[in-house]
Protein backbone atom coordinates (compact mmCIF):
# COMPACT_ATOMS: atom_id res chain seq x y z
CA UNK A 1 0.00 0.00 0.00
CA UNK A 2 1.46 3.30 -1.06
CA UNK A 3 -0.53 5.52 1.30
CA UNK A 4 0.72 5.86 4.89
CA UNK A 5 -1.04 3.91 7.60
CA UNK A 6 -2.26 7.10 9.28
CA UNK A 7 -4.05 8.09 6.07
CA UNK A 8 -5.51 4.64 5.45
CA UNK A 9 -6.91 4.46 8.97
CA UNK A 10 -8.79 7.76 8.81
CA UNK A 11 -12.36 7.17 10.02
CA UNK A 12 -15.24 7.29 7.55
CA UNK A 13 -18.06 7.38 10.09
CA UNK A 14 -18.55 8.77 13.59
CA UNK A 15 -18.57 5.21 14.90
CA UNK A 16 -14.98 4.81 13.62
CA UNK A 17 -13.85 8.05 15.23
CA UNK A 18 -11.82 7.74 18.45
CA UNK A 19 -11.55 10.41 21.15
CA UNK A 20 -13.10 13.89 21.45
CA UNK A 21 -16.16 12.50 23.24
CA UNK A 22 -16.80 15.95 24.69
CA UNK A 23 -17.88 17.14 21.23
CA UNK A 24 -18.68 14.01 19.19
CA UNK A 25 -19.94 11.73 21.92
CA UNK A 26 -23.50 10.53 21.41
CA UNK A 27 -26.00 13.38 21.86
CA UNK A 28 -23.26 16.02 21.93
CA UNK A 29 -23.82 19.05 19.70
CA UNK A 30 -21.40 18.19 16.88
CA UNK A 31 -22.55 14.56 16.87
CA UNK A 32 -26.17 15.65 16.45
CA UNK A 33 -25.32 18.18 13.73
CA UNK A 34 -23.36 15.63 11.69
CA UNK A 35 -25.95 12.88 12.11
CA UNK A 36 -28.75 15.24 11.06
CA UNK A 37 -26.65 16.71 8.22
CA UNK A 38 -27.47 20.15 9.59
CA UNK A 39 -23.97 21.41 10.17
CA UNK A 40 -23.43 25.16 10.43
CA UNK A 41 -20.12 26.98 9.96
CA UNK A 42 -17.57 25.71 12.44
CA UNK A 43 -13.91 25.98 13.37
CA UNK A 44 -12.04 22.92 14.63
CA UNK A 45 -9.21 24.06 16.90
CA UNK A 46 -6.67 21.67 18.31
CA UNK A 47 -3.08 20.33 18.17
CA UNK A 48 -1.75 18.20 15.30
CA UNK A 49 -3.02 14.64 15.14
CA UNK A 50 -6.11 15.14 17.28
CA UNK A 51 -8.65 14.45 14.51
CA UNK A 52 -9.56 17.78 12.90
CA UNK A 53 -9.11 16.59 9.31
CA UNK A 54 -10.58 13.20 10.16
CA UNK A 55 -13.75 14.88 11.42
CA UNK A 56 -13.97 16.82 8.17
CA UNK A 57 -13.68 13.57 6.19
CA UNK A 58 -16.42 12.01 8.29
CA UNK A 59 -18.61 14.96 7.36
CA UNK A 60 -17.62 14.58 3.70
CA UNK A 61 -18.67 10.92 3.69
CA UNK A 62 -22.00 11.51 5.43
CA UNK A 63 -23.33 14.79 4.04
CA UNK A 64 -25.72 15.03 1.10
CA UNK A 65 -24.33 18.46 0.24
CA UNK A 66 -21.39 19.16 -2.01
CA UNK A 67 -18.12 18.97 -0.09
CA UNK A 68 -14.96 20.76 -1.21
CA UNK A 69 -11.59 20.88 0.46
CA UNK A 70 -8.84 23.50 0.39
CA UNK A 71 -5.52 23.82 2.15
CA UNK A 72 -4.68 27.38 3.12
CA UNK A 73 -0.98 26.84 2.36
CA UNK A 74 -1.60 26.66 -1.39
CA UNK A 75 -5.10 28.09 -1.99
CA UNK A 76 -5.97 31.67 -2.86
CA UNK A 77 -8.86 34.06 -3.43
CA UNK A 78 -9.38 32.67 -6.95
CA UNK A 79 -10.06 29.22 -5.49
CA UNK A 80 -12.62 30.70 -3.12
CA UNK A 81 -14.34 32.54 -5.99
CA UNK A 82 -14.51 29.33 -8.02
CA UNK A 83 -16.14 27.50 -5.11
CA UNK A 84 -18.65 30.32 -4.72
CA UNK A 85 -19.58 30.18 -8.42
CA UNK A 86 -20.07 26.42 -8.37
CA UNK A 87 -22.00 26.60 -5.10
CA UNK A 88 -24.53 28.95 -6.71
CA UNK A 89 -24.94 26.72 -9.77
CA UNK A 90 -27.92 24.43 -9.11
CA UNK A 91 -26.91 22.21 -12.02
CA UNK A 92 -23.56 21.50 -10.38
CA UNK A 93 -24.93 21.72 -6.85
CA UNK A 94 -28.57 20.56 -6.67
CA UNK A 95 -28.91 20.95 -2.89
CA UNK A 96 -27.89 24.59 -3.08
CA UNK A 97 -25.42 24.19 -0.21
CA UNK A 98 -21.69 23.60 -0.23
CA UNK A 99 -19.57 22.59 2.73
CA UNK A 100 -16.10 24.09 2.32
CA UNK A 101 -13.36 22.61 4.49
CA UNK A 102 -10.22 24.78 4.78
CA UNK A 103 -7.31 23.12 6.52
CA UNK A 104 -4.87 25.41 8.34
CA UNK A 105 -7.22 28.34 7.92
CA UNK A 106 -5.01 30.49 10.14
CA UNK A 107 -2.53 30.62 7.22
CA UNK A 108 -5.01 32.61 5.11
CA UNK A 109 -4.11 36.29 5.11
CA UNK A 110 -6.63 39.02 5.97
CA UNK A 111 -7.72 39.49 2.34
CA UNK A 112 -8.34 35.77 1.89
CA UNK A 113 -10.26 35.50 5.15
CA UNK A 114 -12.29 38.60 4.28
CA UNK A 115 -13.30 37.02 0.97
CA UNK A 116 -14.95 34.17 2.89
CA UNK A 117 -17.09 36.43 5.04
CA UNK A 118 -19.87 37.36 2.54
CA UNK A 119 -20.11 33.72 1.41
CA UNK A 120 -20.67 32.60 4.98
CA UNK A 121 -23.08 35.46 5.75
CA UNK A 122 -25.22 34.73 2.68
CA UNK A 123 -25.20 31.00 3.31
CA UNK A 124 -23.47 30.26 0.00
CA UNK A 125 -21.02 28.03 1.82
CA UNK A 126 -20.91 26.29 5.17
CA UNK A 127 -17.36 26.89 6.33
CA UNK A 128 -15.38 24.36 8.31
CA UNK A 129 -11.95 25.67 9.23
CA UNK A 130 -9.24 23.62 10.92
CA UNK A 131 -6.43 25.28 12.84
CA UNK A 132 -3.72 24.46 15.33
CA UNK A 133 -3.63 28.11 16.39
CA UNK A 134 -6.00 29.98 18.67
CA UNK A 135 -8.75 31.14 16.27
CA UNK A 136 -9.63 34.05 18.54
CA UNK A 137 -6.18 35.46 17.71
CA UNK A 138 -5.48 34.12 14.22
CA UNK A 139 -8.84 34.07 12.42
CA UNK A 140 -10.99 37.02 11.32
CA UNK A 141 -13.16 37.97 14.31
CA UNK A 142 -16.21 38.29 12.05
CA UNK A 143 -15.70 34.71 10.81
CA UNK A 144 -15.26 33.43 14.34
CA UNK A 145 -18.43 35.18 15.49
CA UNK A 146 -20.39 33.46 12.70
CA UNK A 147 -18.99 30.03 13.49
CA UNK A 148 -19.12 27.55 16.34
CA UNK A 149 -15.62 26.95 17.69
CA UNK A 150 -15.03 23.34 18.71
CA UNK A 151 -11.91 22.84 20.84
CA UNK A 152 -10.31 19.44 20.22
CA UNK A 153 -7.91 18.07 22.81
CA UNK A 154 -4.85 15.82 22.36
CA UNK A 155 -5.99 12.22 22.37
CA UNK A 156 -5.59 10.38 25.64
CA UNK A 157 -3.30 7.35 25.82
CA UNK A 158 -6.34 5.06 26.09
CA UNK A 159 -7.80 6.43 22.84
CA UNK A 160 -4.51 6.01 21.00
CA UNK A 161 -4.15 2.44 22.30
CA UNK A 162 -7.59 1.67 20.85
CA UNK A 163 -6.63 3.20 17.49
CA UNK A 164 -3.42 1.14 17.39
CA UNK A 165 -5.25 -2.08 18.24
CA UNK A 166 -7.81 -1.29 15.56
CA UNK A 167 -5.01 -0.81 13.03
CA UNK A 168 -3.34 -4.07 14.07
CA UNK A 169 -6.55 -5.99 13.43
CA UNK A 170 -7.63 -4.27 10.21
CA UNK A 171 -6.63 -6.51 7.27
CA UNK A 172 -7.96 -4.16 4.58
CA UNK A 173 -6.43 -0.80 5.54
CA UNK A 174 -4.33 -1.55 8.60
CA UNK A 175 -1.59 -3.99 9.55
CA UNK A 176 -3.80 -7.04 9.94
CA UNK A 177 -2.13 -8.79 6.99
CA UNK A 178 1.09 -9.05 9.06
CA UNK A 179 1.74 -11.58 11.82
CA UNK A 180 2.74 -9.04 14.49
CA UNK A 181 3.77 -9.95 18.00
CA UNK A 182 3.51 -6.84 20.21
CA UNK A 183 2.72 -6.66 23.91
CA UNK A 184 0.15 -4.44 25.59
CA UNK A 185 2.97 -2.58 27.34
CA UNK A 186 4.69 -1.74 24.04
CA UNK A 187 1.41 -0.48 22.56
CA UNK A 188 0.97 1.73 25.63
CA UNK A 189 4.55 2.93 25.23
CA UNK A 190 3.84 4.07 21.67
CA UNK A 191 0.76 5.92 22.91
CA UNK A 192 2.71 7.65 25.67
CA UNK A 193 5.53 8.66 23.34
CA UNK A 194 3.16 10.14 20.74
CA UNK A 195 2.03 12.89 23.15
CA UNK A 196 -1.61 12.82 22.07
CA UNK A 197 -0.84 12.75 18.31
CA UNK A 198 -2.49 9.67 16.79
CA UNK A 199 -0.75 10.28 13.46
CA UNK A 200 2.64 10.01 15.15
CA UNK A 201 1.57 6.79 16.90
CA UNK A 202 0.38 5.14 13.68
CA UNK A 203 3.49 6.24 11.79
CA UNK A 204 5.68 4.73 14.52
CA UNK A 205 3.75 1.47 14.43
CA UNK A 206 4.06 1.28 10.65
CA UNK A 207 7.78 2.09 10.61
CA UNK A 208 8.43 -0.48 13.33
CA UNK A 209 6.50 -3.10 11.36
CA UNK A 210 8.02 -2.61 7.91
CA UNK A 211 11.60 -2.25 9.19
CA UNK A 212 11.59 -5.33 11.44
CA UNK A 213 12.61 -8.65 9.92
CA UNK A 214 10.27 -11.62 10.16
CA UNK A 215 11.48 -14.67 12.01
CA UNK A 216 11.47 -18.11 10.40
CA UNK A 217 7.80 -18.50 11.28
CA UNK A 218 6.86 -15.25 9.53
CA UNK A 219 6.31 -13.40 12.80
CA UNK A 220 7.31 -9.77 13.33
CA UNK A 221 8.19 -9.10 16.97
CA UNK A 222 8.05 -5.44 17.94
CA UNK A 223 9.83 -4.48 21.17
CA UNK A 224 10.12 -1.23 23.07
CA UNK A 225 13.66 -0.77 21.73
CA UNK A 226 12.42 -1.10 18.15
CA UNK A 227 9.67 1.43 18.83
CA UNK A 228 12.11 3.84 20.47
CA UNK A 229 14.39 3.61 17.45
CA UNK A 230 11.43 4.08 15.07
CA UNK A 231 10.26 7.22 16.88
CA UNK A 232 13.78 8.57 17.58
CA UNK A 233 12.48 11.20 19.98
CA UNK A 234 9.23 11.75 21.80
CA UNK A 235 6.87 13.94 19.84
CA UNK A 236 6.53 17.38 21.37
CA UNK A 237 3.92 19.94 20.36
CA UNK A 238 5.83 23.17 20.65
CA UNK A 239 6.27 25.91 18.08
CA UNK A 240 7.84 29.20 19.14
CA UNK A 241 5.20 31.08 17.16
CA UNK A 242 2.25 29.00 18.31
CA UNK A 243 -0.27 28.99 21.11
CA UNK A 244 1.68 26.16 22.78
CA UNK A 245 4.62 28.54 23.21
CA UNK A 246 2.47 31.03 25.11
CA UNK A 247 0.68 28.33 27.10
CA UNK A 248 3.99 26.82 28.22
CA UNK A 249 5.61 30.09 29.28
CA UNK A 250 2.36 30.99 31.09
CA UNK A 251 2.43 27.67 32.95
CA UNK A 252 6.12 28.20 33.78
CA UNK A 253 5.51 31.65 35.25
CA UNK A 254 2.41 30.58 37.16
CA UNK A 255 4.30 27.59 38.59
CA UNK A 256 7.09 29.86 39.87
CA UNK A 257 4.51 32.27 41.27
CA UNK A 258 2.70 29.37 42.91
CA UNK A 259 5.93 28.02 44.47
CA UNK A 260 5.64 24.62 42.74
CA UNK A 261 9.29 23.77 42.09
CA UNK A 262 8.61 20.49 40.27
CA UNK A 263 6.14 22.06 37.83
CA UNK A 264 8.58 24.94 37.32
CA UNK A 265 11.34 22.50 36.33
CA UNK A 266 9.02 20.49 34.10
CA UNK A 267 7.96 23.49 32.00
CA UNK A 268 11.52 24.80 31.96
CA UNK A 269 12.67 21.42 30.63
CA UNK A 270 9.91 21.42 28.00
CA UNK A 271 11.03 24.81 26.69
CA UNK A 272 14.71 23.82 26.70
CA UNK A 273 13.99 20.53 24.88
CA UNK A 274 11.92 22.40 22.29
CA UNK A 275 14.78 24.80 21.55
CA UNK A 276 13.28 27.90 23.14
CA UNK A 277 15.63 30.89 23.25
CA UNK A 278 17.31 30.68 26.70
CA UNK A 279 17.54 34.48 26.86
CA UNK A 280 13.75 34.64 26.51
CA UNK A 281 13.35 32.18 29.41
CA UNK A 282 15.84 34.15 31.51
CA UNK A 283 13.93 37.39 30.94
CA UNK A 284 10.72 35.74 32.18
CA UNK A 285 12.52 34.62 35.36
CA UNK A 286 13.79 38.18 35.95
CA UNK A 287 10.28 39.58 35.53
CA UNK A 288 8.83 36.99 37.91
CA UNK A 289 11.53 37.77 40.48
CA UNK A 290 10.55 41.45 40.42
CA UNK A 291 6.78 41.08 40.05
CA UNK A 292 6.03 38.09 42.28
CA UNK A 293 8.92 37.71 44.73
CA UNK A 294 9.62 41.40 45.00
CA UNK A 295 10.52 42.74 48.42
CA UNK A 296 9.86 39.42 50.14
CA UNK A 297 13.32 38.41 48.88
CA UNK A 298 15.07 41.21 46.93
CA UNK A 299 18.06 38.91 46.37
CA UNK A 300 15.96 36.85 43.95
CA UNK A 301 16.08 39.69 41.43
CA UNK A 302 19.86 39.91 41.81
CA UNK A 303 20.23 36.17 41.14
CA UNK A 304 17.76 36.21 38.25
CA UNK A 305 19.52 39.12 36.57
CA UNK A 306 22.91 37.45 37.08
CA UNK A 307 21.48 34.28 35.53
CA UNK A 308 20.27 36.22 32.49
CA UNK A 309 23.74 37.68 31.96
CA UNK A 310 25.47 34.33 32.56
CA UNK A 311 23.23 32.46 30.09
CA UNK A 312 23.94 35.09 27.43
CA UNK A 313 27.69 34.57 27.94
CA UNK A 314 27.78 30.78 28.36
CA UNK A 315 24.96 29.56 26.14
CA UNK A 316 23.50 26.07 26.08
CA UNK A 317 23.52 23.29 27.14
CA UNK A 318 25.28 24.43 30.33
CA UNK A 319 22.91 27.39 30.53
CA UNK A 320 20.15 24.99 31.60
CA UNK A 321 21.84 24.71 35.02
CA UNK A 322 21.88 28.48 35.47
CA UNK A 323 18.25 28.79 34.39
CA UNK A 324 17.23 26.00 36.74
CA UNK A 325 19.04 27.59 39.70
CA UNK A 326 17.36 30.94 39.15
CA UNK A 327 13.93 29.43 38.49
CA UNK A 328 14.08 27.22 41.60
CA UNK A 329 15.14 30.17 43.76
CA UNK A 330 12.25 32.27 42.48
CA UNK A 331 9.80 29.39 42.97
CA UNK A 332 10.98 28.68 46.55
CA UNK A 333 11.07 32.31 47.67
CA UNK A 334 8.30 33.95 49.65
CA UNK A 335 6.17 36.12 47.45
CA UNK A 336 5.15 39.77 47.58
CA UNK A 337 3.71 41.81 44.73
CA UNK A 338 3.45 45.00 46.78
CA UNK A 339 5.98 46.94 44.67
CA UNK A 340 4.29 45.76 41.46
CA UNK A 341 0.87 46.81 42.70
CA UNK A 342 2.29 50.01 44.15
CA UNK A 343 3.69 51.30 40.87
CA UNK A 344 0.50 50.25 39.05
CA UNK A 345 -1.60 52.16 41.59
CA UNK A 346 0.58 55.25 41.21
CA UNK A 347 0.53 55.05 37.40
CA UNK A 348 -3.24 54.75 37.41
CA UNK A 349 -3.47 57.90 39.54
CA UNK A 350 -1.14 59.80 37.22
CA UNK A 351 -2.88 58.66 34.04
CA UNK A 352 -6.46 59.05 35.18
CA UNK A 353 -6.54 62.42 36.88
CA UNK A 354 -5.00 65.64 38.08
CA UNK A 355 -2.52 64.78 40.78
CA UNK A 356 -2.01 68.36 41.88
CA UNK A 357 1.18 70.33 42.43
CA UNK A 358 4.42 69.15 43.95
CA UNK A 359 4.69 70.63 47.47
CA UNK A 360 6.80 73.78 47.19
CA UNK A 361 9.12 72.85 50.06
CA UNK A 362 10.48 69.82 48.13
CA UNK A 363 10.83 71.52 44.77
CA UNK A 364 14.20 72.22 43.21
CA UNK A 365 15.76 75.66 43.88
CA UNK A 366 19.00 75.84 41.87
CA UNK A 367 18.96 79.66 41.99
CA UNK A 368 18.94 81.30 45.41
CA UNK A 369 16.43 83.94 44.29
CA UNK A 370 13.86 81.17 43.82
CA UNK A 371 13.71 80.82 47.60
CA UNK A 372 12.00 84.22 47.66
CA UNK A 373 9.09 82.48 45.98
CA UNK A 374 9.03 79.71 48.56
CA UNK A 375 10.96 77.08 46.62
CA UNK A 376 12.64 74.62 49.00
CA UNK A 377 11.67 76.76 52.01
CA UNK A 378 10.83 74.70 55.06
CA UNK A 379 12.37 71.52 53.72
CA UNK A 380 13.52 69.22 56.52
CA UNK A 381 16.73 67.40 55.65
CA UNK A 382 16.17 63.84 56.98
CA UNK A 383 19.80 63.28 57.92
CA UNK A 384 19.55 66.07 60.48
CA UNK A 385 17.06 63.98 62.43
CA UNK A 386 17.24 60.80 64.49
CA UNK A 387 17.55 57.63 62.40
CA UNK A 388 17.67 59.79 59.28
CA UNK A 389 13.89 60.08 59.20
CA UNK A 390 11.51 63.01 59.64
CA UNK A 391 7.78 63.51 59.12
CA UNK A 392 6.90 65.99 56.39
CA UNK A 393 4.54 66.14 53.44
CA UNK A 394 5.87 64.74 50.18
CA UNK A 395 2.65 64.07 48.29
CA UNK A 396 0.73 66.90 46.61
CA UNK A 397 -2.04 68.45 48.68
CA UNK A 398 -4.67 66.71 46.55
CA UNK A 399 -3.22 63.31 47.43
CA UNK A 400 -1.66 63.92 50.83
CA UNK A 401 -3.52 61.00 52.43
CA UNK A 402 -3.30 58.69 49.40
CA UNK A 403 -1.72 55.23 49.76
CA UNK A 404 -0.22 53.33 46.84
CA UNK A 405 2.04 50.84 48.59
CA UNK A 406 0.65 48.15 50.88
CA UNK A 407 3.50 45.97 52.13
CA UNK A 408 3.18 42.34 53.12
CA UNK A 409 4.16 41.68 56.73
CA UNK A 410 6.92 39.26 55.72
CA UNK A 411 8.74 41.65 53.36
CA UNK A 412 12.48 41.89 53.88
CA UNK A 413 12.47 45.70 54.11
Amino acid sequence: MEQPLAYRMKPKTLEDFFGQKHIVGENKLLYRLIKADRLTSAIFWGPPGCGKTSLARVIASTTKHKFVELNATNAGVSDIKKIAEEASNLFLNPTGKTICFIDEIHRFNKLQQDSLLPLVEKGIIILIGATTENPYFEVNAALVSRSTVFKLEPLGDEDIVEVLKHALGDKENGLGMYNIDISEDVIKYIAQMSDGDVRTALNAMEVATITTKMDQDGKITITEDIVRDSMQQKKMHYDKDSNEHYDTISAFIKSMRGSDVDATLLYLAKMIAAGEDPKFIARRIVICAAEDVGLANPNALVVANAAMEAVAKIGMPEGRIILAEAAVLVAKSRKSNSAYLGINNALAEVENGDIGQIPIHIRNAPISDMKKHGYNNGYKYPHDYENGMVEQQYLPDKLKDKKFYFPKEWEAL
